[in-house]
């Protein structure tokens, strides 16, 4: 079993045009869960992907956007403990929303780059953004 734990929203408000940086630790390291993800739900909307990074080895990653987020966010991992990262810049309010995220321990990278919700195994509880 894997534990997911998102830091950095919260309460927290941000301007429009202002960064915001999530985080999310993992209890287990990136050969346990190769793919992770960050997912967003927006008022009113479905969960939406925003982005996945697959580690083809420790230090090689693939990362995959969302159009409506690609040159503004930028994901990462750190293997060396096991903590993952949303950079959110240049925000905008309809980035307002509940950010989750997950991880899959199946799939290759191709899978990952799908970011598809129904394949992720493991959620974290979600942190709240708010711009405005």
């Amino acid at each position: 079993h894997v534990q997911l734990v998102e830091s950095g929203g919260g309460g927290v408000q941000v301007q429009p045009g202002g960064s915001l940086r999530l985080s999310c630790g993992s209890s287990r390291d990136y050969r346990a869960t190769p793919c992770i993800a960050w997912f967003r739900q927006r008022p009113g909307k479905e969960r939406e992907a925003v982005a996945s990074v697959y580690h083809i080895t420790d230090t090689w990653t693939m990362a995959e956007y969302a159009s409506s987020v690609e040159g503004r966010f930028t994901i990462s991992r750190v293997s060396a403990n096991n903590m993952m990262y949303l950079q959110m810049d240049s925000v905008k309010p309809e980035d307002t929303g509940m950010y989750y995220c997950a991880a899959r321990a199946s799939g290759g990278q191709w899978t990952c780059k799908a970011m598809e919700p129904t394949g992720f195994d493991y959620w974290g509880q979600g942190t709240q953004v708010t711009v405005s």
